[in-house]
Formats: structure tokens, sequence, C-alpha cells
């Protein structure tokens, strides 16, 4: 079974128009409202491809109940940390060139008390597990050192991956060893201090994570594919050429396609098709609809991934 660590969920407002005009008058042609998180996503994606999926984290008291009739419906188990209020709800404008404007709201601050409460319920129900991943922002009241705090709750023999900013990403790598990491190029730019025009780039700016520890470092490119490396072996995996209807989501879907490559054991060229097929798969469904099997499984059988 896999867990997933989500500490921050949102409501995902998707917002459809023509063209995105600022300061002018806007109509809308189509709104969708989900309820997910980066992790969250993560634990339904897993689910989709037939593995065992259970998630943890943060929840707000005025909408946990419908993030809840989500999981169920996707076949997902959790237990969560309840916080009064109300969960942050995030604006996906995308318009008719399917770019996508994203306006991120923080939510309702979590205490000290709450944050101890999901730190010894990670480490009590973790080691049932082999495979953890934490992802997403954190709600107010959270500094980045609980990244690591959590984590380090987690038993050295389960595989984390983790897929979140910068300073976040710092504390967990200094207080727990990443089996991988999934920055897409902005954040992997940001990250190394490095400016990438090629994939070789790539492969030699990866050694700054693994130099701090990491084991293993994915990159997504959009539509250009993804990057996989753990210092000794590297490979890179186009995307099919598909139409794009929104890319929100895409990366978590990557990264559940991961998990279950690695419940299965695959090789780790099988692992960066998966996880491309995934993410590919991820962006030909509207607002933050996570991919559906049978369109994964179709990228999957077209697109090949090759040794750099």
């Amino acid at each position: 079974m896999i867990l997933s660590i989500c500490p921050n969920p949102s409501i995902d407002c998707t917002i459809e128009l023509d063209s995105l005009n600022v300061g002018m008058l806007n109509r809308i042609d189509s709104k969708v409202e989900t309820y997910s998180g980066k992790a969250l996503n993560v634990a339904m994606g897993v689910a989709r491809l037939g593995e065992e999926s259970f998630t943890t984290g943060f929840m707000f008291d005025d909408q946990g109940k419908l993030f809840e009739h989500v999981l169920d419906r996707e076949g997902v188990k959790y237990k969560f940390i309840y916080n009064k209020g109300r969960a942050r709800v995030n604006y996906k404008i995308i318009d008719k060139r399917s770019m996508l404007t994203e306006i991120n709201d923080k939510g309702e601050t979590v205490t000290k008390e709450k944050q101890a409460e999901l730190i010894d319920l990670v480490r009590e129900i973790s080691p049932n597990f082999k495979i953890a991943v934490m992802s997403g922002s954190l709600p107010k009241g959270v500094s980045p050192e609980f990244y690591g705090d959590v984590l380090s709750a987690v038993p050295s023999n389960v595989k984390v991956i983790v897929d979140t900013e910068r300073e976040n990403m710092l504390s967990a790598i200094d207080k727990r060893q990443i089996y991988m990491v999934k920055p897409n190029l902005r954040e992997f730019e940001k990250f190394t201090g490095a400016s990438i025009s090629s994939i070789d780039d790539i492969v030699k700016a990866s050694k700054k994570y693994l130099d701090m520890g990491v084991q293993n470092v994915l990159v997504s490119l959009g539509s250009e594919g993804a990057v996989l490396t753990d210092g000794v072996d590297s490979y890179y995996c186009k995307s099919a050429s598909v139409a794009v209807n929104s890319t929100v989501g895409a990366g978590d879907c990557m990264v559940a396609a991961v998990c279950v490559g690695l419940i299965k054991g695959v090789p780790m060229h099988e692992l960066l098709k998966m996880s491309v097929a995934a993410g590919t798969a991820a962006v030909t469904t509207s607002g933050t609809n996570l991919f559906y099997f049978d369109k994964y499984k179709e990228i999957y059988a077209k697109i090949t991934s090759r040794k750099i």
C-alpha cells in the first residue's frame, strides 16, 4: 500500500474562458470545482492504476466530508487531522490557448498542536507502507521545517518521494534520506541555480540534489516529457502528442505512476515511461480531473524511454 501525506488540501476552481483580459470584463465559458491537493491527487492516481492507496494530512471542518466523499468514490482510504474553518480555494484560469493562470489561497491557520498530531499519526501508520509521498504547499502557521519533521517520522525502510517548493524540499532533505524528488523545470532551475537549455544540462544539474543525499531525480518537462537520473544511469522519455485540455495535476499523476512502478519493481526506464504516460494522459482531461486508465494505456503503448 502507498501512503500520501497532504498538508494543504484545496478546492480547485477551474475556470475556462476564451481569453484572459487583465483589467477588463471576462466571461466564463465553464467552471468546475474539485476537491483535491497535490498529495490527494497522487492518492487517487495510485487507485486509478489499481494499487491500494491511503492518504492522510490536514483537513478542515467546513468541507471535510466533501473531500472524503470524493476519496470514497475513488477507493482511497484516509485518516485526517481535522482543523477549524475552511479549506483554501485555488483558482485555475485556462484560456483557449491552454494557457494556465493560477491564483492560490493560503487557507486557514493550523496550530502547533494539530501539527504535532499529524506527526504522531504519520509515525503510527507509516510502518505499514512501502512508499510515502509528501507533496504540495503548507498552510498558514506551518513553517518549512514541518516537511522534515513529518518525514523524519517515517521509517528508514520506507521509500519517500517529495514534490514541493524549495524551502520545504530543503527541510525534507536535511532531516531524512529522500528516495526521489519530482520538480518541474521551473522548480528545478530555482533549486539548482542552473540555466537549462538541454537534457544533458538537466542530468548535470541534478548532481546538486544527488550530492545532498537524494537517490533519484525526476524532472518533468511538460509536453517535452521527463528526465530521470540516479547519478549513474539517466533516461529521457518524450511525451506523446495529445490535445491539451488542462495541465493541472499532471505532475501528481506522474508521481502516482512512479509509486505504482516501484511497487511492481519495474526497471528505471520503465518507471520513467509509466510516469510520462500518466502525466500525458492527465493533460487530456479538463479542469483538475485525473487521467483515465484507458487513456494511460493508450499513451503508454506509444512512447519509449531512451538512455542518455
